[in-house]
């Protein structure tokens, strides 16, 4: 069996790849851009999951699901998840999707969106783990990245099937795997059953991710230490505290953290928007923006009134105008707000 090296932070080694520690943002629609995944590599993130991206839009040359494969400016080890049904559809998107030269390829057997699973894939998948075999099969021969699952614990109560799950996709060629531990029927209520991730652990051949509830630096070390994992994936934990990373990273290596001051936040919304800007253009970055600014600036004081200003901004002046408004922002050196 595969076990995790002594310290908690650690390199994880993979085909053709290793990992400079193992801490990774998870893969989030709408947030997981370009953008977002460079700020949360600056705070520490070992690698980031891009988007979920479908492989069937790909392979019709969609060019809204190209945008979605785009890598950052300082992203080494470029991840493409991606949700299908069949093999013939990975067969078909791969020239697309190796364009892109990601280091790895993730498939998503875990989302459960009504309008995702109807299509067969992402956690329909868990009802069919031979197309999920034939899928990894079809990737690790015809593709130079290396090839992971992310999946969850089963369909529902009645089907907790995530050990031979696990099995068929380590036979079929992944070298990675992620476990949510939570059913399709949870969706994302209730707790993560981490005791599921230590099971999958100790069967495990391959390095496994901890995905779930993993919102804090303590969390994420008491998630290693509960479950042996190689590393652990961050998502809602991520939005709006990008710091997470390094946080952690300092909590697992024996020192402390602290959390970011005012100066520290304030470059990074601007670093965050001025990187959305390049990448999309200002109008459109300045609308994308308003979820992650809304939750950079949760619990300042007054932050109802500072999210109300700021989901209306429309340009890169008016969000540094409304921030600028904040008291915890008010009192800093102007050139903070260039």
């Amino acid at each position: 069996m595969n076990r995790p090296a002594a310290s908690l932070y650690h390199d994880i080694p993979l085909p053709g790849i290793t990992v400079r520690g193992n801490l990774f943002l998870a893969p989030l629609a709408g947030f997981t851009d370009p953008p977002f995944r460079s700020i949360c590599l600056e705070q520490g993130a070992s690698m980031c999951w891009s988007e979920m991206v479908s492989a069937e839009a790909a392979a019709r040359g969609s060019e809204k699901t190209e945008a979605l494969m785009r890598r950052a400016e300082n992203e080494e080890n470029l991840v493409i998840q991606i949700f299908l049904s069949h093999y013939s559809q990975a067969l078909r998107a791969l020239p697309v999707i190796l364009s892109y030269r990601p280091a790895l390829i993730d498939i998503n057997c875990g989302c459960p969106v009504p309008k995702v699973v109807k299509t067969g894939a992402g956690s329909a998948l868990m009802l069919r783990p031979d197309d999920m075999a034939d899928i990894v099969k079809t990737l690790t021969e015809a593709s130079p990245a290396a090839v992971s699952v992310k999946f969850r614990s089963g369909w529902d109560h009645d089907s907790i099937s995530f050990l031979s799950f696990a099995q068929k996709a380590q036979e079929a060629g992944a070298s990675l795997l992620t476990l949510h531990p939570r059913t399709r029927s949870q969706g994302y209520s209730g707790r993560a059953d981490w005791s599921l991730t230590a099971q999958l652990v100790q069967n495990s051949d391959v390095p496994v991710i901890g995905s779930g509830d993993a919102d804090s630096p303590e969390r994420v070390k008491q998630m290693l230490e509960e479950t042996g994992a190689h590393g652990v994936m961050i998502g809602r934990g991520a939005v709006g505290n990008p710091f997470i990373f390094e946080q952690s990273k300092l909590l697992l290596t024996g020192s402390s953290y602290t959390a970011p001051d005012a100066e520290m936040l304030l470059k990074t919304i601007i670093r965050h928007l001025d990187a959305a800007i390049a990448d999309a253009g200002e109008k459109k970055a300045c609308r994308e923006m308003r979820k992650h600014v809304c939750a950079y600036t949760k619990g300042l004081p007054r932050s109802a009134a500072l999210r109300h200003d700021l989901v209306h901004a429309e340009t890169r002046q008016e969000y540094l105008e409304i921030l600028q408004k904040s008291p915890v922002f008010a009192n800093l050196d102007q050139f903070s707000l260039q």
